[in-house]
């Protein structure tokens, strides 16, 4: 593999529907920033049907080029066709980098294209950034710089791995939602490049009989600026009715750890943590939540941390901001009630 002609930072801009998933934009901003540091252009791949609009959106968020592949078999995601199509793209454009969402689809897209084009993939990624130092990949082998380096927790979030794919391309990561920042729209305008690979029946090894879809009626709380999270600290799923009081006044949402899933309190969408979501409020309440490292790796980048809870030990104390021994019990209902009394006030 001649490293050389792998030019750029590539994302594969996940839609459904004709919408961009928020995955998409983030991971548009992110390749603009590594791409800055490697004096290199992004572009975005998107695939499916009916489906060329998206390109100036993508193209407002800092991408120079918008890889267009469009077709009737690709309206709905199905494995086989959508790997057929990024493959195809990777093999005609050769990116450097290339960035994929840890989504259901990315989960299910990223590891059969790696496989495919025959290069390596770190999944669920934390933090990327390229090295300004050389690695050794072998004993006695120095390799240049300008490598990827790919973080993510290693056995199950009490270690932190980085890696680095030195000897093949395009290195592969798959990034979790809500981990990267997204940056301000601007007039940038992207190339638009149509390409097609072309589709035999044997790419289609799954037919589609119908679609069901479930509406959710809970808010995603990755969009929430005010979160209210709690732990096994409150102790039941009646419990919760004191943070709930919290929220509303606060006009935030609830959200919880996953020792509160697991306990069948609260459903799997409002979990947060490392098998959870990844969010960003303004202001995060971790209360009755201790604080393990998987759960600190969903809200550590919250804007302030307010943590509650009668262990003054609990590693929560360590990333909070603002810190409350107690009773959750006495001191929430309290703090709901003076929040109230101010709103009236004011």
């Amino acid at each position: 593999m001649n490293l050389e002609e792998y030019k750029g930072v590539y994302v594969f801009a996940q839609q459904v529907d004709n919408k961009l998933n928020g995955i998409a934009i983030e991971l548009v901003c992110e390749a603009k920033r590594l791409a800055a540091k490697l004096d290199t252009f992004v572009a975005a791949i998107v695939i499916g049907s009916g489906i060329k609009g998206l390109a100036d959106e993508l193209g407002a968020y800092g991408a120079d080029k918008v890889i267009i592949i469009d077709d009737p078999e690709l309206k709905e995601y199905r494995t086989e066709p959508y790997t057929h199509a990024l493959a195809s793209a990777i093999n005609e454009y050769k990116p450097d980098i290339l960035l994929v969402g840890a989504t259901a689809i990315g989960r299910d897209l990223a590891p059969r294209v790696a496989a495919r084009i025959h290069t390596g993939l770190t999944a669920d990624c934390t933090q990327l950034e390229i090295n300004d130092f050389p690695i050794v990949a072998r004993p006695g082998v120095e390799q240049k710089h300008n490598q990827l380096l790919m973080t993510r927790p290693a056995f199950g979030g009490n270690t932190i791995a980085t890696i680095a794919c030195p000897d093949f391309r395009p290195q592969m990561a798959t990034v979790r939602p809500g981990v990267m920042q997204r940056s301000e729209k601007t007039d940038n305008k992207a190339e638009v490049i149509e390409f097609n690979p072309g589709f035999t029946p044997d790419h289609n090894y799954v037919e589609i009989l119908e679609i069901v879809k479930e509406l959710n009626k809970v808010a995603d709380i990755m969009d929430a600026k005010i979160l209210v999270s709690g732990g096994r600290g409150v102790g039941s799923a009646e419990n919760f009715k004191i943070l709930e009081d919290l929220a509303e006044a606060l006009g935030g949402q609830v959200s919880c750890s996953r020792a509160v899933v697991d306990s069948g309190w609260k459903p799997k969408d409002l979990q947060v943590g490392q098998t959870g979501k990844t969010v960003r409020p303004q202001v995060y309440f971790a209360i009755g939540i201790s604080g393990a490292i998987q759960h600190l790796a969903g809200m550590e980048e919250s804007d302030l941390i307010i943590a509650i809870n009668k262990d003054e030990t609990a590693p929560i104390f360590d990333v909070a901001d603002y810190g409350i021994v107690g009773d959750l019990n006495k001191i929430v209902p309290k703090l709901t009630e003076l929040i109230k009394a101010n709103k009236k006030e004011a």
